[in-house]
């Protein structure tokens, strides 16, 4: 069974072809980090327009690449939500006409759910129960997985995603857009202990996150003693990046021992984060716990996510009719 994957929740237009296994056959992304860095975020009605321009080209492109014909397609699988209620009417509106125009089954994916896929398409997978932290720019959840569609939540953030606060604490820096990679640079070159920044929501038994607090702490850090040389910044990113990784990872392993599961993962963008890949897979190792993490070419939003999910949904038979609709937010 081959599978069709378009995923447009946010920003990239990705179309992808899976077959079983999964096996990726392809994978194309169209990336709208250039139209957006201007602003210093994502612009909701430009990125429902640049989905418009790039949706058709790219699933050519991996139906193309794949070397399929339009007749082995088994299935259509795309992302219902959550994101941007513009950018998921564009893909899943067209993946709607496509299944409709070719007779072919039409799969409704979760977002969130598909991240949790990408720790499937490459390597080792982790067997079912285990603990998921998905980081990502608008999203950070804690979930018990059970199965390909079994995810229970144990917590999640009370107010900005961790992708969400690396994008703020560097648009206050001048570091430009997106701001998890520019920071995770220039943290390399600083001392992560030179600012003391709090660890919220580490002091609580829950599984909750909240990252405005180390937001806030920066705001003030900044508006104290303006950083002006390089080593400062550095310091700065370093001494953000170190907060926010340890609040991640502490409680993603506390998760994993309350629930009795040995096996961790992280998913999302974050996920492709340096630090948080080095200090995860240390400390999973001093407590006995195994971790995953997909390649960070699967870490960003993809549609060989949504195709992989889509596989499994189409063995259940959980198909979609003409009436679906998108959604914005989980649950």
């Amino acid at each position: 069974m081959f599978v069709l994957g378009i995923e447009s929740s946010c920003d990239d237009t990705a179309a992808a072809v899976v077959g079983e296994g999964p096996r990726v056959l392809s994978s194309v992304v169209a990336s709208q980090v250039e139209t957006h860095r201007a602003y210093g975020g994502v612009v909701p009605e430009l990125a429902s327009r640049r989905h418009i321009e790039a949706v058709s080209f790219v699933v050519h492109e991996a139906l193309e690449r794949a070397g399929l014909r339009l007749e082995e397609v088994a299935a259509v699988a795309a992302t219902r939500g959550p994101g941007l209620v513009g950018s998921l009417l564009v893909g899943f509106s067209f993946a709607k006409g496509f299944a409709l125009a070719r007779g072919l089954p039409l799969i409704g994916v979760n977002h969130l759910e598909a991240h949790v896929h990408a720790l499937f398409l490459e390597g080792p997978p982790p067997a079912y129960p285990f603990v998921a932290l998905l980081a990502s720019g608008g999203h950070t959840a804690l979930y018990l997985v059970t199965s390909p569609y079994g995810m229970d939540l144990l917590g999640q953030t009370r107010d900005d995603a961790a992708g969400e606060a690396f994008d703020k604490v560097a648009k206050m820096l001048g570091l430009g857009y997106p701001g998890g990679p520019v920071i995770e640079r220039l943290a390399r070159n600083g001392d992560p202990r030179r600012h003391p920044f709090p660890r919220p929501a580490l002091e609580g038994a829950g599984f909750d996150f909240s990252f405005s607090g180390i937001k806030t702490a920066v705001v003030r850090r900044i508006a104290r003693e303006l950083p002006a040389a390089e080593e400062a910044v550095a310091d700065l990113a370093a001494s953000f990046q170190e907060a926010v990784v340890e609040v991640l990872v502490e409680k993603l392993l506390r998760a994993a021992e309350a629930k009795h599961c040995p096996r961790v993962a992280v998913v999302g963008g974050v996920a492709a984060n340096g630090r948080l890949r080095q200090r995860l897979a240390a400390e999973a190792e001093a407590r006995g716990l195994e971790a995953f993490l997909p390649p960070p070419r699967w870490c960003g939003d993809n549609a060989a996510m949504v195709a992989a999910a889509g596989l499994h949904l189409a063995r259940a038979g959980r198909f979609c009719g003409p009436e679906a609709d998108v959604f914005t937010r989980n649950g």
